[in-house]
């Protein structure tokens, strides 16, 4: 081992955010996201209704701003990025034979630009992003038609992107859609129907659209590497009450299958009872298991932000977009409630390599929360840079614990509109951006403290972190 405290070399540092929270709507069609009124707490609406204010729409403009903002991220080192592409900028509607050229070309010159700048495209391909038009006219990933339309869309951007794109996510957390199946999976649900049954079908036409997706790739470029994003996000039993104990592994369980029929090509064994005992009864066919057995993915990329705990017989909830529990007395809370948790960064990491041993991508972690400028225009966020080494550190143990990890993308590195609450007050960036939840602002870029931290670890290789 080296005298200096620093990462594997080769190892992947940057950022990520999705193309509904940052691009702005322009020249694309409308998409799930854009259904969230500003502020939201609780469901999203069926239909816009005019002068009312969509914060997707602009979000902050950087379909318009995107070669300052790359530059941005440059300046602080990046040699990656994980973004997004706007299925509905590509296909608008998303059932159209022929893309939208406009559309194909605005990605070129923003890989392009990342590209000069030595930072590498890790690009998602449906990120909270279901055309609207497809959950309207055909049901969304309730029909099977989505495999065609999804693979249409794929072909195009892996026929235009490969050679610039070395690295694609299928779905983005896309275990959400078990809690929000409307952005997360493009499906409604009518009242009175088998929740379970919608969900589950749903997700069965997701997964084989992302391994038929895996294999087109290799068909057309086979030095890309393909993987699946999951919210990792872990659960902690509240007692050692085996009620509890066993509760918890069942809620990790919950998440994890996700992972474990994309890494394994099948579905495991488990899920057969919960099946049974929710009156699931799904539509497959033959081909779609020879499909999910033949086209495994290559890595495994998820988003960490928390641990909750599960006690049971209690009541829990969602609140702020994601999982909330009760209080775990031995960690704090953000002002959006969510438990800092940075031990539980690394019990992830663990966790997912002793059951799927594969390489791992931290693609999401990051801390939402208030932020104030101050009078002289700079913004002190001590709190976000000690949010950010104390998981990093986890990180580097886990590394050492065998963890095969390949980078890590903060989550999001410039100001952006929150997935779970369409606010612009709960930020997250090293960049302020100047917008609030009302749409007001002249959309402004501007560094805090943090921005120079993670510069900083990201030109040592992780050494600062140890000084």
């Amino acid at each position: 081992m080296s005298e200096v405290n620093t990462f594997p070399a080769g190892f992947m540092w940057g950022g990520a955010v999705a193309a509904n929270q940052c691009e702005g709507a322009e020249d694309r069609g409308l998409c799930v996201s854009d259904m969230a009124p500003h502020g939201v707490r609780g469901p999203y609406v069926d239909q816009q209704v005019p002068d009312e204010y969509y914060p997707h729409q602009v979000a902050v403009d950087c379909y318009h701003r995107y070669l300052d903002d790359m530059d941005l991220m440059a300046k602080m080192g990046m040699n990656c990025f994980r973004i997004s592409i706007a299925w509905s900028r590509i296909f608008p509607r998303g059932d159209e034979e022929e893309p939208s050229e406009k559309g194909l070309a605005f990605y070129d010159r923003l890989f392009d630009r990342m590209l000069e700048h030595g930072i590498q495209p890790i690009v998602t391909l449906s990120h909270y992003e279901t055309p609207l038009y497809l959950v309207d006219h055909y049901g969304g990933w309730r029909n099977r038609r989505m495999i065609g339309f999804f693979l249409n869309y794929c072909q195009a951007v892996f026929k235009r992107y490969h050679n610039k794109v070395k690295y694609w996510l299928s779905f983005n957390e896309m275990n959400n859609l078990l809690d929000y199946y409307f952005v997360a999976g493009g499906f409604r649900i009518a009242e009175g129907e088998n929740e379970a049954e919608a969900m589950y079908q749903a997700a069965h036409y997701m997964f084989v659209a992302s391994a038929r997706a895996m294999a087109l790739l290799r068909s057309i470029d086979p030095t890309c590497k393909y993987g699946c994003m999951v919210n990792s996000s872990t659960l902690y039993p509240a007692t050692c009450n085996p009620e509890d104990v066993f509760g918890a592994y069942c809620g990790r369980r919950r998440k994890y299958f996700f992972m474990d029929v994309q890494v394994n090509g099948r579905y495991p064994t488990y899920i057969y009872r919960i099946w049974r005992e929710n009156n699931v009864h799904l539509e497959t066919r033959p081909e779609d298991f020879e499909a999910l057995a033949a086209n495994t993915v290559d890595f495994i990329s998820f988003s960490y932000y928390r641990s909750n705990t599960y006690e049971h017989g209690k009541q829990t909830g969602s609140d702020t977009g994601g999982f909330i529990s009760e209080p775990n007395p031995y960690l704090e809370r953000t002002a959006f409630g969510w438990q800092i948790d940075p031990l539980g960064l690394r019990y992830v990491c663990n966790e997912i390599t002793d059951l799927f041993h594969k390489p791992l991508l931290i693609a999401e972690n990051g801390m939402g929360t208030y932020d104030v400028m101050n009078d002289d225009g700079t913004i002190d966020d001590s709190y976000r840079i000690d949010f950010l080494k104390r998981h990093l550190l986890a990180i580097y143990e886990a590394i050492q614990d065998g963890c095969d990890i390949m980078g890590y993308t903060y989550w999001g590195p410039f100001d952006i509109v929150s997935a779970g609450t369409a606010q612009m007050s709960k930020r997250y960036g090293f960049v302020y951006v100047d917008r609030d939840d009302e749409g007001h602002g002249t959309l402004e870029r501007r560094k805090k403290k943090s921005f120079d931290y993670y510069r900083d670890v990201i030109a040592t290789n992780g050494a600062v972190l140890f000084e």
